[in-house]
C-alpha cells in the first residue's frame, strides 16, 4: 500500500450525517456506489395491511446515517443533495467523531439481536456495566437498564443517545 493510501485509511473516523426525511436508504445506496463505508441502522419487521403482510426495513434513527470517512470522503459526502449536514456539538465547529468501539458495539447489537432494538435520544442515568452471557448477543458489553418495567441492555453512542434491546437480567453478568 502506498503511503498516501495508508494515511487515507488511518485517518478514517465515524461521523453522523443528517439527511432529508425518508432519504436514508437512497443516501446509503449512493454512498455504496461511491465506495464510501456507511452504516444505516435498520431492522426488518413485518407490516400488516388489511390484505397482506410485508417485510420492510425500518430505519432506527430517522434522518441520520453514519459514515466512516477520511477528510476527502467527508467533503464528498456533504456534497450529496440529500445530505443536510454533519452532527456538530453546540459550540463546536467540526463534526462530532463517534468512537469506533461504540459503533462496533452498536452494529453488533443491530445485527444479532433476536428482539427489536429501540433507539432513545434521551441520555440514560448511569447503570451497571454488564456483559451478555447467553443468547445471540453473547459478548456484547453495555449498561443494564430498566425501561417501562423491563430489563435490557443499552449501548451508548456519545452525543447521540442509546440503542437498547430488551433482555432478561439473567442473561447478563456484571463487569467488575
Amino acid at each position: 500500500m502506498r503511503d498516501d493510501e495508508e494515511k487515507a485509511t488511518s485517518d478514517r473516523r465515524w461521523l453522523a450525517a443528517y439527511v432529508k426525511m425518508h432519504h436514508e436508504k437512497k443516501v446509503r445506496d449512493r454512498l455504496r456506489e461511491m465506495n464510501i463505508e456507511c452504516f444505516l441502522p435498520v431492522q426488518e419487521e413485518i407490516r400488516l395491511w388489511s390484505d397482506r403482510k410485508k417485510k420492510v426495513e425500518r430505519v432506527l434513527i430517522p434522518m441520520m446515517i453514519f459514515v466512516y470517512v477520511n477528510s476527502d470522503e467527508q467533503r464528498s459526502v456533504i456534497t450529496l443533495p440529500s445530505v443536510i449536514r454533519y452532527m456538530v456539538l453546540r459550540g463546536e465547529h467540526t463534526p462530532t467523531v463517534i468512537p469506533v468501539a461504540q459503533m462496533e458495539q452498536f452494529r453488533f447489537m443491530i445485527d444479532f439481536s433476536d428482539t427489536p432494538v429501540r433507539f432513545e435520544s434521551q441520555p440514560l442515568r448511569p447503570g451497571e456495566k454488564v456483559r451478555v452471557i447467553k443468547g445471540s448477543l453473547a459478548g456484547l458489553e453495555g449498561e443494564l437498564i430498566i425501561a417501562d418495567g423491563k430489563s435490557g441492555v443499552a449501548i451508548r453512542i456519545n452525543q447521540l443517545g442509546c440503542a437498547m434491546v430488551e433482555m432478561q437480567s439473567s442473561m447478563v453478568e456484571r463487569i467488575v
